[in-house]
């Protein structure tokens, strides 16, 4: 199996929405604002990036329950490529772990 594992902190952007699928599988999905100053080639620069969070499983539902606007997270997962409805595809990241940093 290849390598895919993705960690990031930001900002949730949106109220999470939460659904459960008719097999009982509880989701939470949620937009992630992440902005930090980061080293490049011995320069210091801006990264930025906004990324859809998708949380499913009943281990997730305890770890995303306290998450809503504005709080600050740390996300571990994996990302995937996701077919939107109007046919253009997004990377999503896929979480198997979230930590609460703040409340928003």
């Amino acid at each position: 199996m290849s390598e895919n594992r993705l960690v990031l902190q930001g900002r949730v952007l949106r109220a999470p929405k939460r659904s459960t699928s008719p097999a009982g599988v509880a989701h939470c999905q949620f937009w992630l604002e992440h902005r930090s100053q980061q080293q490049e080639a011995g320069f210091s620069r801006q990264a930025y990036c906004q990324i859809a969070v998708v949380a499913s499983g009943d281990i997730l539902k305890q770890d995303s329950s306290h998450i809503s606007m504005g709080c600050e997270v740390r996300v571990s997962g994996f990302i995937n490529s996701h077919k939107a409805a109007n046919g253009t595809y997004r990377l999503v990241l896929h979480a198997s772990e979230i930590d609460l940093l703040s409340r928003g």
